[in-house]
C-alpha cells in the first residue's frame, strides 16, 4: 500500500470543464481540501523518520490542524491538486460517486502513502476562475523544498503549449532525478494533433491519458420512439420537450429555444442559456463535462445526424433525454484521449514522448465543496493532470519495492511491461478527427501495467553519466552542462549521437540508408537467465539485433547489444512502428521502435 512512500505534488490544479460559448479546455483552480476523506490518516503509522519537511499556515490553511500522519507537508491551501494527490495517494473512501454516477470506493495508487503538497501556481482572477500565474522561480522552489524535504517521486500535473511548455522545468526536474527522485510530468492536453507533447525533457516520465473501461450511456428517445444513445454527466429527472437545433455558425442569439432541446455542431452558443438542454454532436471524444444551469449531452455526428433529421408527423418533433447510468467493462474499452498530446517529439525527436498513458477520463476523486463541480467533496475531472498521479502512485509502490532502483529503471519498468490492449484483449484505439489504432506517439511503451512492472526481469538504466551524454549529443555547450550538472563539464570528442540513449525505446527521425545504434540492459531478475530477441520491423525497415541471445550470470548482470535498422523504402515517409523483446519464456521486456525514412536531398 505504500506506507513508507512520501509523494510529493506540485501541481496547478488544471482541470477540463465545457465551457457553454465555446468547446475548449478551461482552466480550473482546485485547492488542496486538507478536510477531505482522501487525506485521512486513520490507522496510519509515525511519518517515516527521514521526512524532513513541515507544513506551513497559509491562506484557508492551518497547518496545525489540517496537516495529519497523511498529509504531512503543504505550502498553502489555495491553489492546489486535492483531485490530483487523492489519484496518486488517496485514502480509502467508501460509497462514493458522482451523483450516483461512477460509484464505489474511492482510493489513490498507494493509499497509504504520504502526501506532500507544494504550492507553485498563483491565483490572479479569483479562486475558480482562468487566471493563475506559475511562475519558473516558484516551480523551482517547489522542486527544490521536495528534493530537501526528502520525497520519494513528483507527480507533477504542469505543462503548457509547444514551445514554451518543453522546457519550464527541465533543469529542476533533472536536479531531482539526479538525487534519486523520479519526476512524473503530464503530456499535456492539446491533441491529438502530432508533436503537441509537452515536457519532453528525458529525465521525465511523461503520461498520456487514457479512458477507462466505463462510460456513462444516456439514452435519447425520439418523437417516433426510436432509441439513440449518447453520453453525458446529466443526473436530473428525464426531460421531455421539443427539439430545436441552432447553426453554431450562425452567432444568432435572436434564436427562440424557450423550453427546448437545443442540438448544436461542434460547439455549444450562449443561445442554450434559453433552452431546457443540450446535446453537443462533436468529433469522437471521450472527455464529458458536467453543466449546471441545463443538461449537456454529448454524441458524434453521426447520432446528432440521426436526431436532427429522424422522421416524423408531429410539426414539433419532441424528445426526452433519460439520466446517465454507470456501464463498466464490455462493451467500453480503452482509448487514449482525444485531448491527449501525442509525439513524435518536436524539440528532440529521437527521444520517444510520451513514455507511459494511463487512465485520465472522469476520474472521481476528491476536489473541494467549494468548486460547483463537487459532489459531498467527490467529482469527475479529466485531463493528463488526472493519468500522471495515477502512475505517480504506482512509481511510489515500486520505490517502495525495489528502494534501490534509480528513476530509469523505474521509467523502464513501466514502459517495458505496457499494456498494448484493453483489458478485454482488443487493440486500443486512439481518438482524434477518426479512431485509429493507438501507437508510441499516442501511448508511448502502452497502457500502465502496475502488477508486471514490479517483476519486468531486465531493465534500461540510466545514470548521470547517461544524461550528460544525452546534452552533448543534442548541441549542448560545455557551459550549459556544467551548469545544470553544478561542477565544470566537458563533452567527449566525438560527441555520442543521441540514438545511443540507452532508453526503453528506439525511435529514429532520420535513416537514410542504415544506422546502428547501442541499448544496455541489467537484469534484476532471476540470477542465471537466458534472453532470446522477438524483432517486429516496422514496415519498410529491416531490424537486426546483435547478438541474439543475452546470457546473464551472477558476474554478468549487465549486457549491451547493437541494433542496426536499414530502410528499404526510396522515397522520404513518415513513421512506421514496431518493437523488440527481448523474453526469457516469463518474461517479456518489449520496447517500442519508431522509425522514420528521410532521404536527404543534395541541390
Amino acid at each position: 500500500m505504500g506506507s513508507e512512500a512520501i509523494i510529493g505534488v506540485l501541481d496547478s490544479g488544471l482541470s477540463l470543464s465545457l465551457s457553454l460559448s465555446h468547446t475548449h479546455i478551461r482552466l480550473v483552480t482546485i485547492g488542496i481540501w486538507p478536510e477531505s476523506k482522501a487525506v485521512n490518516d486513520q490507522g496510519f503509522g509515525p511519518i517515516p523518520k527521514r521526512w524532513r519537511g513541515k507544513c506551513k499556515s497559509g491562506e484557508w490553511f492551518n497547518a496545525t490542524i489540517h496537516c495529519n500522519k497523511k498529509l504531512i507537508g503543504a505550502k498553502d491551501a489555495n491553489g492546489h491538486g486535492t483531485h490530483t494527490a487523492s489519484i496518486a495517494g488517496g485514502s480509502f473512501v467508501p460509497n462514493t460517486s458522482y451523483f450516483g454516477l461512477a460509484g464505489g470506493t474511492v482510493r489513490g495508487g498507494a493509499p497509504r502513502a504520504r502526501i506532500a503538497s507544494y504550492k507553485v501556481c498563483w491565483n490572479v482572477m479569483g479562486v475558480y476562475g482562468r487566471g493563475k500565474r506559475c511562475s519558473t522561480a516558484d516551480i523551482w522552489k517547489g522542486f527544490d523544498d521536495a528534493i530537501h524535504d526528502g520525497v520519494d517521486v513528483l507527480s507533477v500535473s504542469l505543462g503548457t503549449t509547444i514551445p514554451e511548455g518543453s522546457e519550464v522545468d527541465n533543469v529542476a526536474a533533472f536536479h531531482a532525478v539526479a538525487k534519486g527522485i523520479p519526476v512524473v510530468a503530464s503530456a499535456g492536453n492539446e491533441g491529438p494533433g502530432g508533436q503537441t507533447v509537452v515536457n519532453v525533457a528525458p529525465w521525465l516520465l511523461t503520461v498520456a491519458a487514457t479512458t477507462l473501461d466505463r462510460s456513462f450511456p444516456t439514452k435519447i428517445t425520439l418523437g417516433n420512439n426510436q432509441t439513440l444513445y449518447a453520453e453525458s454527466l446529466f443526473t436530473g429527472p428525464e426531460i421531455s420537450t421539443g427539439l430545436d437545433f441552432v447553426d453554431s455558425r450562425s452567432h444568432d442569439d435572436s434564436v427562440d429555444v424557450k423550453g427546448k432541446i437545443v442540438l448544436f455542431y461542434d460547439k455549444v452558443t450562449s443561445v442554450a442559456r434559453n433552452g431546457m438542454g443540450v446535446i453537443l454532436a462533436r468529433k469522437p471524444d471521450d472527455n464529458l463535462s458536467p453543466s449546471h444551469s441545463l443538461p449537456l449531452v454529448f454524441t458524434d455526428y453521426e447520432t446528432g445526424t440521426d436526431i436532427l433529421e429522424y422522421p416524423t408527423d408531429h410539426q414539433r418533433r419532441e424528445l426526452r433525454i433519460s439520466a446517465a447510468t454507470t456501464l463498466t467493462g464490455q462493451p467500453a474499452t480503452t482509448k487514449v484521449a482525444a485531448f491527449s498530446c501525442r509525439g513524435p517529439n518536436s524539440v528532440s525527436p529521437a527521444i520517444l514522448k510520451p513514455d507511459i498513458a494511463a487512465p485520465g477520463v472522469s476520474i472521481l476523486a476528491a476536489i473541494s465543496p467549494k468548486n460547483p463541480d463537487s459532489h459531498n467533496g467527490f467529482g469527475l475531472v479529466s485531463g493528463t493532470s488526472m493519468s500522471t498521479p495515477v502512475v505517480s502512485g504506482i512509481v511510489a509502490l515500486l520505490r517502495s519495492l525495489h528502494p534501490k532502483w534509480s528513476p530509469a529503471a523505474i521509467r523502464s519498468a513501466l514502459v517495458t511491461t505496457a499494456w498494448r490492449t484493453s483489458p478485454s484483449g482488443e487493440p486500443i484505439f486512439a481518438e482524434g478527427s477518426n479512431k485509429k489504432l493507438a501507437d508510441p506517439f499516442d501511448y508511448g511503451g502502452g497502457l500502465v501495467n502496475p502488477e508486471k512492472a514490479a517483476k519486468p526481469g531486465l531493465v534500461y538504466d540510466m545514470g548521470i553519466k547517461d544524461y550528460t551524454n544525452y546534452m552533448c549529443s543534442v548541441g549542448y555547450k560545455d557551459s550549459s552542462i556544467s551548469s545544470v550538472l553544478g561542477k565544470k563539464t566537458k563533452c567527449p570528442t566525438p560527441r555520442p549521437s543521441v540514438l545511443d540513449f540507452n532508453l526503453p525505446s528506439i525511435t529514429i527521425p532520420n535513416v537514410e540508408q542504415q544506422v546502428t545504434l547501442t541499448r544496455t540492459v541489467t537484469n534484476v531478475g532471476p540470477t542465471k537467465s537466458v534472453y532470446k530477441a522477438v524483432i517486429e520491423s516496422p514496415l519498410g525497415i529491416t531490424l537486426t539485433v546483435k547478438p541474439t541471445t543475452l546470457v546473464f550470470t551472477s558476474a554478468k548482470r549487465v549486457l549491451t547489444f547493437t541494433v542496426k535498422a536499414k530502410t528499404s523504402h526510396k522515397v522520404n515517409t513518415g513513421y512506421f512502428f514496431g518493437s523488440l523483446t527481448w523474453t526469457d519464456g516469463v518474461h517479456h521486456v518489449k520496447i517500442p521502435v519508431s522509425v522514420q525514412t528521410k532521404i536527404m536531398v543534395k541541390p
